[in-house]
């Protein structure tokens, strides 16, 4: 439901707007000057209104975590470093105790105590700098990746109108064997309003496929709703990955200096080949106490 209040400030900006034209009539300045004051008060009142009102923000972080990685800048490279980020992730998780999940690919879902309070923060594009082994000159090349973090949640969390999806089978490959390719068990979910796709095709079973699309389609919709509600209260923090939104370039893996700088906090740790291999937990433990700060492009 819209708040009623946000059609006041808009009404109360377009008052002001129109006052301040009266700015220039020598005549009418003094009493536009009062009005405009009046005007602006009003409008204070009413933004203090509204996040006095604004309930407190629920913890994610005792969900599991739905977590999907995608190559971006770089080509192959980019996609083979994806790969490397998932089989870090997947050994972390397995260090923890904690149950993954293969629901599509390069998605996993990871089951335990506090999942998402710990994988959050791995949320945003991480750089990595290396010789490619296909680099015959010996040349540093750069690539990233995209991580998306995102809590899972239940009907009852995010409810989506099933008359708002747009539902389609087709024939896939997975761990199913031939099954998969016999049938049409596959299956593809559109949330008509914003467009927002998803696939799954990991299991025989296309009741199975769509029950977890309908996991990952609850997760992105969700997402980008969050972020609408909290532009429109004007008070987005910098910590966004918190929230498993994505951000900017958030960590750097440079290989031929054996170092990992998360940008945020402006720490580095070395031995990445210990660390590729799922050693996080002193990167994740102080990501929690250390203040996050909105991730740059400075190294």
């Amino acid at each position: 439901m819209h708040d009623y209040r946000y059609t006041q400030i808009e009404q109360l900006d377009e008052r002001i707007a129109q006052t301040r034209a009266l700015l220039e009539d020598p005549e009418m300045a003094e009493m536009a000057t009062a009005e405009i004051a009046q005007l602006e008060e009003e409008k204070a009142q009413l933004e203090e209104s509204i996040r006095a009102s604004e309930p407190e923000e629920e913890s994610y972080d005792d969900r599991n975590v739905i977590l999907e990685v995608q190559g971006a800048a770089g080509g192959d490279e980019a996609k083979l470093w994806g790969d490397e980020l998932l089989r870090m992730y997947t050994r972390y998780a397995a260090r923890l105790g904690y149950k993954v999940e293969l629901l599509d690919e390069m998605v996993i879902k990871i089951s335990g105590h506090n999942a998402f309070g710990i994988f959050k923060y791995e949320a945003g594009v991480h750089r990595v700098q290396r010789i490619p082994l296909t680099e015959k000159k010996g040349r540093v090349h750069t690539s990233t990746a995209t991580i998306s973090v995102l809590p899972e949640l239940e009907d009852f969390d995010f409810h989506i109108n099933p008359e708002d999806i747009e539902f389609e089978a087709f024939r896939g490959g997975g761990h199913g064997g031939q099954n998969v390719n016999k049938v049409s068990s596959a299956v593809r979910l559109k949330y008509i309003p914003t467009g927002t796709v998803v696939v799954c095709r990991t299991e025989r079973s296309q009741l199975q496929n769509r029950e977890i699309a309908m996991e990952l389609l609850r997760a992105k919709v969700w997402e980008a709703e969050l972020a609408k509600r909290t532009e429109e209260v004007g008070s987005l923090k910098s910590t966004q990955v918190g929230r498993g939104m994505r951000a900017e370039k958030i960590r750097t893996y440079n290989f031929p200096q054996d170092r990992l700088t998360d940008h945020r906090i402006g720490k580095s740790w070395h031995n990445l080949p210990v660390l590729m291999d799922g050693a996080l937990d002193d990167v994740t433990q102080t990501l929690q106490t250390e203040e996050i700060h909105e991730a740059t492009d400075e190294e």
